[in-house]
């Protein structure tokens, strides 16, 4: 049993599960995922998230009144209630293990099943909430209600995460996180990326306009201006932004208004297996990213022995970055990433080592081998035995 805050059919659209997903290495012949949403997704469309596996998905919403309520009056019988149905699913279907993909409701949900029927979980955390928060408001001056919200998410968070089995963080800079709240049963578990579209770059000669490929999500903590700036300063340079977000309008705009209009190309959403297999074919990675994470993307461009230029973030470096000589860092202003672009683009030899040196780094530690062999060790040493 799968659970998810998500909700999954914006997921589809977006092209981003690889094959899988949610049943790495085909180990269970039947998944049901839950979704603490009322979506409903294609099915057809999301099976090949489990392989061969009979698939099922269920609907267990979240409810908001329940959050606007005064909780801590009475919340052990209403959240309690809200999970019953999930209770009742897990009685029914008697699933081995439950993988929760955050601690949102759907980590609360498999606090209740553990507890009610014993089946053990296993809970991936995605970000340091101290850091990016979710679910929270952080401005000063809050309010009663605003308050109230947050101690109901932190409680519902930190029942996801103490009663699991074990806590899977996907980068180490979680653990501070994890640590703070007194979670010991922790192993770092890096995202099982997308294997059978990943490919090595092996020739780093160019050939036509230096290419440059950005992705991630366009909003103000990953806004990639100053990269679109530099571009404009090198006329021999094209630049392809592939994502989404609040901040894409007015990139577009900046790169129809500078020396780089025909060489900016934005392509808000692309399926992995498509930019996987489109990644060894462009001469850079390069991307601005304040948040403390080591992302996807990165690790993409990392495993296809892509050169990678990434900004030096405002506070504590990213730790499975700190000190790499595998990437190449650069300040967040125009100067820096023109230097680092001209430098890379013309000599060939110290691109080529920089992409060498991230493909020979990236494999040992985050290849889809070694992490889908990790989980699936982690599965197999809690999972129970079949009903």
């Amino acid at each position: 049993m799968v659970l998810v805050p998500d909700r999954i059919t914006d997921i589809l659209v977006k092209g981003e599960y690889q094959p899988n997903y949610y049943n790495p290495g085909q180990l269970f012949s039947e998944v049901h995922i839950v979704t603490t949403t009322d979506d409903r997704p294609d099915l057809a469309q999301l099976q090949r998230t489990v392989g061969r596996a009979r698939l099922h998905v269920h609907n267990v919403p979240e409810n908001s009144l329940l959050v606007s309520a005064d909780w801590r009056r009475w919340w052990k019988k209403p959240l309690r209630d809200w999970a019953q149905p999930g209770v009742d699913l897990a009685r029914r279907t008697k699933p081995q293990l439950i993988r929760v993909h955050g601690a949102d409701w759907d980590g609360y949900l498999a606090s209740r099943i553990r507890k009610a029927l014993g089946i053990p979980y296993v809970l991936s955390l995605h970000i340091n909430p101290d850091v990016n928060p979710v679910r929270r408001f952080v401005a000063p001056g809050l309010t009663e209600s605003q308050r109230q919200h947050n101690a109901f998410f932190q409680y519902v968070e930190g029942a996801g995460l103490k009663n699991a089995d074990l806590v899977m963080p996907v980068y180490r800079s979680i653990l501070p996180y994890l640590e703070r709240h007194g979670v010991t049963r922790v192993e770092v578990c890096y995202n099982i990326l997308n294997s059978p579209y990943l490919r090595q770059k092996t020739d780093y000669s160019m050939r036509g306009p230096f290419r440059i490929v950005c992705v991630g999500r366009l909003f103000q903590d990953k806004n990639p201006a100053n990269l679109i700036r530099a571009v404009a300063a090198l006329p021999s340079v094209e630049l392809t932004i592939v994502g989404d977000g609040p901040e894409r309008a007015s990139l577009e705009q900046l790169a129809r208004e500078s020396a780089a209009a025909s060489r900016v190309h934005f392509r808000p959403a692309v399926e992995n297996d498509e930019l996987c297999q489109l990644l060894p074919g462009f001469d850079l990675f390069a991307v601005h990213t304040e948040f403390w994470e080591l992302n996807k993307s990165v690790l993409e461009a990392l495993l296809a022995g892509l050169p990678v230029v990434i900004n030096r973030r405002h506070g504590p470096p990213v730790p499975e970055l700190a000190g790499a000589d595998f990437v190449r860092f650069v300040d967040n202003t125009t100067d820096s990433y023109r230097e680092a672009i001209q430098d890379l683009m013309e000599d060939d030899a110290a691109r080529a080592a920089l992409g060498r040196r991230a493909y020979a780094h990236a494999q040992p530690n985050w290849s889809p081998q070694v992490t889908e062999r990790k989980v699936l060790d982690i599965y197999r040493r809690f999972m129970r035995p079949p009903a």
